[in-house]
């Protein structure tokens, strides 16, 4: 009874409703305004010949209906006022670059100083990413060994550009030769294998060991092994995450037959450990290798010269290792740093990592929105390069046009602007090798060193930032080597300074 009674006390207003009902006449429609209103109003109309208890009844029903009604309210409030605290605690930043700017290693970078722990314990998928650097070098360079033999031959590709000779000749000047190549061919064929098995186990773009190489402004290629290429949105770093415990076990995305394939890879590489330590010291090889065009730079050479550490059944992956591995990302990557180090600790970074080539540019509008910093990554060894989508495209000259775009984006008018040129040591060794600045960018009129260089690409970047931003605002410009970690270190750390002082302006605190 005296639920009852509280029941009617919680709905004492509803009495009114009853009473007014009570005296619409009986004849009236039910169509009327006042009818239509009562039948729609929560709690519904009373049923005609109610009795008390079943009054009783109802009242504590819907006023139990209000008090989970009124209590879910409050949980999606809540959920709504942690979402936007989340939002304000979270800082995120887009990397933006043309392909191969170094967006990825970059990231790589902000992993070992800022969240070493996290990089570590996805080691297993980086050794997996170096292995599979290290088999498509080696399957490579049996494939340019394996040519026909004769004098150096030049064909043409679709587009009617010379393509690099042959240099099988070279190699296969002497018996010996002939022998070594005969025998490389067969104890390193098993390596086709793990090149099929680590590709299918990262989910990586099908492709043959042969990659489009470096294109000069002359249309020429510098033929070297493909990148390793990963999907966008593939979470490929769980998927070699060492298993502590069932639950993960059960949760993993590989069954155990296959991941005896991975181990039964591993056991193949460290088989053909010595064999590769042999080719890749042989000089006829590198010689023909230099000789014939096909450049050492463009191969991953900091794998093939650790083979005989690397291709171990106990090998784990350093953070240089991790640093240098070659990975190629179509689309666009979403990674959650959560900082581990500094006064930044506990504050949770987003990065993403878009893909640079002209085709998938368009993706990056949708992340404009609420980004806290762009960090542009600009390659500047790309002055004598041209685009691989577009051979009339010189490649620094398109990174201008890029930046232009970025820096003219009203949606991007209140953000953080971070400019890094980046590859500085393949610039200053192609500049100390004669090539020349002013040849590829007429408006260059200076000394060709790595000094007058640095400083016109600054006054170019900052001008045009300058004249098209749509509200004045400061431009932060870094000179970088993505895989040098000392002199990145200093880079990064001015990076965070810059970071942090918008994040505290953002939340009102300074």
């Amino acid at each position: 009874m005296s639920t009852s009674l509280a029941a009617l006390n919680c709905y004492r207003r509803r009495a009114d409703i009853d009473e007014d009902a009570d005296m619409i006449p009986k004849t009236r429609k039910s169509s009327s305004p006042r009818i239509s209103e009562l039948e729609n109003a929560w709690p519904p109309y009373p049923p005609p010949n109610e009795t008390e208890l079943e009054r009783a009844v109802r009242l504590e029903e819907e006023c139990e209906a209000k008090i989970v009604s009124e209590s879910i309210d409050r949980a999606l409030e809540d959920e709504r006022q942690s979402t936007r605290r989340e939002r304000k605690s979270e800082t995120k930043l887009l990397l933006l670059g043309q392909s191969e700017s170094g967006k990825s290693t970059m990231l790589k970078n902000f992993q070992m100083h800022f969240a070493p722990n996290a990089l570590r314990a996805e080691s297993d998928a980086w050794r997996a990413v170096i292995h599979l650097n290290l088999v498509r070098s080696v399957n490579f360079l049996l494939d340019a060994m394996a040519r026909p033999l004769g004098p150096p031959s030049y064909g043409q590709t679709g587009d009617g550009s010379p393509t690099t000779p042959c240099f099988s000749h070279r190699v296969s000047a002497t018996p010996q030769a002939n022998s070594d190549l005969r025998r490389f061919k067969l104890t390193l064929s098993p390596l086709r294998q793990v090149e099929v098995i680590l590709s299918k186990y990262l989910s990586t773009q099908d492709g043959p060991s042969t990659g489009e190489g470096r294109v000069t402004p002359s249309g020429q290629q510098s033929p070297t092994a493909a990148d390793v290429t990963i999907r966008g949105g593939h979470a490929w770093r769980s998927l070699f995450r060492r298993q502590h415990d069932q639950a993960e076990e059960q949760h993993s995305r590989y069954s155990e037959a296959r991941a005896s394939q991975v181990d039964n890879a591993r056991q193949i590489l460290d088989a053909c450990r010595e064999d590769v330590v042999t080719m890749w010291s042989s000089q006829g090889v590198q010689s023909a290798l230099r000789e014939e065009g096909i450049s050492l730079e463009d191969l991953p050479t900091f794998f093939l010269d650790e083979a005989e550490r690397i291709m171990r059944m106990d090998y784990e992956p350093t953070f240089d290792d991790i640093l240098r591995a070659r990975l190629q990302t179509t689309g666009v990557e979403e990674h959650h740093l959560r900082m581990e180090t500094g006064a930044e600790n506990g504050q949770h970074w987003i990065f993403y990592d878009v893909g640079g080539s002209r085709g998938q540019r368009a993706s990056w509008v949708p992340f404009f929105e609420d980004v806290n910093a762009i960090i542009f990554l600009c390659s500047t060894a790309g002055f004598n390069e041209v685009l691989t989508e577009d051979r009339n495209v010189n490649r620094l000259l398109d990174s201008f046009t890029t930046w232009k775009t970025i820096c003219s984006s009203r949606l991007l008018a209140s953000v953080q602007f971070i400019l890094l040129l980046n590859k500085m040591d393949l610039l200053d060794a192609r500049l100390k090798a004669g090539v020349q600045f002013s040849h590829y960018v007429k408006s260059y009129q200076e000394e060709n060193d790595l000094e007058h260089v640095t400083e016109y690409l600054r006054r170019k970047f900052a001008a045009i930032h300058r004249h098209h931003s749509p509200e004045p605002r400061k431009l932060h410009v870094h000179c970088t080597c993505a895989i040098d970690r000392n002199t990145t270190s200093a880079v990064l750390l001015r990076i965070r300074d810059t970071i942090l002082v918008t994040y505290l302006s953002a939340m009102e605190l300074i």
